[in-house]
């Protein structure tokens, strides 16, 4: 009997479903779309629900469509969406929609932390507290809706839910809990001290696991749901950077990742604690026991193209899209796209910061416009190296993954932007893959992760810096660095009167 094991990616817009085998070849997959809800500016939130039935709709065609038989799904994990907030009653039913990572909500509430706590929280959590993050997130609702917050007993991060729904069993692994902010990133425990600032019980935080441990099983009633086995065995999972990381074999210090997906992620493995980068980077547990990894964010990366295309180029398919970039030049021709579309994270965690094009004269065309968006994306990338830099982080190769490793131009621009190697995976798959080696790991088809990852993990085309444009990159980058302070004043004044007419 053929067995495999099942990596299952939760992520914003969509969940995706690999099969893989002993050999790390993804046999069938599978995915489902789920909507997102944006009521009001700055608001994200989603149904739990339809993580569980997005995720059992991609099982159940795995098994009917694509033939796998129930008995041969030795093990799952997942990779999920960072730092959401699904709030449990005493029998563990949603209270409210899940509030999601690029909700910001929760300015005044970020605010009310680091004033609780100045001296003490960035050496706990070794992150700022920032909108993006759970805790602040508990703090909104307990403020806004105190009803509902009374009535909350624990809290799941969306993972988290969904692999409770599947095997009745209630857990977080360190990974999604270092994106709390709640946790002691080094001591890998809840922080009593932030439960009792914030008057938050201990009860009131789940149990932690690692990333490979054993979840469970799958129940009785998932199983008569999903088609799925009760012998199936269920593990932790990680947050979807954490399981990128290992999808795209970031075990190393001299590499670190690049990814455009809704977001964009820069991120950097680090084998312990002692590196401070005094929080304007983001530090977090892997999904590798006692292993770290470092990490800057764009919020909008892949969105903000994708933004883009939908309003200017509906009709156009991404490939047509993207090349139509190398008809302009290096630098677009002199015009600069921020993608501040959701706000920002890194290094500008400002959630009321708006994207702009800069320099739009009428000599520019279509194309000028598209490569500008590429550029931005890559220099907001750019933004979080120079953080690497700052503290005599070395490292000489970039593994592109997501969207923006499925163009040879884009990834030709981030080579000639971070004026480093870029290298793509020969099957990348990304966090999902992580995920199913994850379960692998788990199920002891191998000793560590780092096995799993020395075994599947391929890597495939290098890019290599061209210095003419990496000169012409670093002239614009300068001039991009300016951008950010020069129109922060403007869009608060714009997103202050648009709150007007919503309110």
């Amino acid at each position: 009997m053929t067995q495999v094991v099942l990596g299952v990616d939760l992520g914003t817009s969509s969940v995706k479903v690999s099969a893989v085998d002993r050999q790390g070849h993804i046999i069938a997959q599978e995915s489902f779309d789920y909507p997102l809800m944006q009521s009001k500016p700055g608001w994200s939130e989603q149904n739990p629900e339809d993580w569980v039935n997005g995720t059992t709709v991609a099982i159940v065609n795995l098994i009917l469509k694509d033939g796998l038989k129930p008995q041969e799904i030795a093990g799952i994990s997942y990779s999920g969406q960072m730092h959401g907030l699904v709030l449990l009653d005493d029998k563990h039913q949603v209270l409210r929609p899940a509030i999601l990572w690029n909700d910001t909500r929760t300015t005044s509430q970020t605010q009310e932390i680091a004033e609780k706590m100045p001296d003490t929280f960035l050496s706990i959590t070794r992150n700022h507290p920032l909108e993006g993050f759970t805790l602040p997130k508990i703090l909104w609702v307990k403020e806004n809706e105190p009803e509902i917050f009374k009535q909350a007993k624990t809290f799941l991060l969306p993972k988290d839910y969904l692999r409770y729904r599947m095997t009745g069993k209630l857990a977080m692994d360190y990974s999604d809990a270092a994106g709390t902010v709640a946790l002691d990133v080094a001591h890998k425990t809840w922080s009593e001290k932030i439960q009792t600032v914030f008057d938050l019980p201990a009860s009131f935080f789940p149990e932690l696991i690692e990333s490979t441990d054993f979840a469970g099983y799958i129940s009785d009633s998932y199983a008569t749901f999903s088609g799925l086995s009760t012998a199936t065995k269920v593990f932790g999972g990680a947050a979807d950077n954490a399981a990128g990381a290992v999808g795209a074999g970031l075990l190393k210090s001299n590499m670190v990742m690049s990814s455009i997906g809704t977001s964009g992620v820069v991120a950097k493995f680090e084998a312990d604690t002692n590196v401070d980068y005094s929080g304007d980077i983001h530090f977090f547990n892997h999904a590798i026991p006692d292993k770290y990894y470092s990490m800057g964010v764009t919020l909008a990366a892949g969105d903000a193209n994708a933004w883009f295309k939908s309003v200017f180029g509906q009709e156009r398919n991404f490939k047509d899209w993207i090349n139509e970039a190398e008809q302009s030049a290096v630098g677009a021709n002199g015009l600069i796209f921020t993608p501040y579309i959701s706000g920002e994270r890194t290094p500008y965690p400002d959630a009321d910061i708006r994207a702009s094009f800069i320099g739009v004269d009428r000599t520019h065309q279509q194309s000028d416009f598209i490569r500008a968006v590429l550029e931005g994306i890559i220099f907001s990338f750019k933004d979080i190296m120079t953080i690497y830099d700052r503290e005599g982080a070395n490292f000489d190769t970039v593994v592109a993954i997501g969207g923006g490793a499925k163009s040879p131009l884009w990834l030709q621009i981030q080579a000639n932007i971070f004026d480093k190697k870029v290298t793509t995976l020969v099957n990348e798959q990304g966090p999902g893959l992580g995920a199913a080696m994850l379960a692998a790991t788990g199920l002891g088809w191998y000793h560590t992760v780092e096995d799993a990852a020395n075994a599947i993990i391929k890597f495939g085309q290098t890019y290599y810096p061209d210095p003419e444009a990496v000169a012409n990159y670093a002239q614009i980058y300068a001039i991009y660095q300016k951008i950010y302070s020069a129109t922060r004043e403007v869009s608060h004044d714009l997103l202050t009167y648009r709150r007007q007419l919503h309110s």
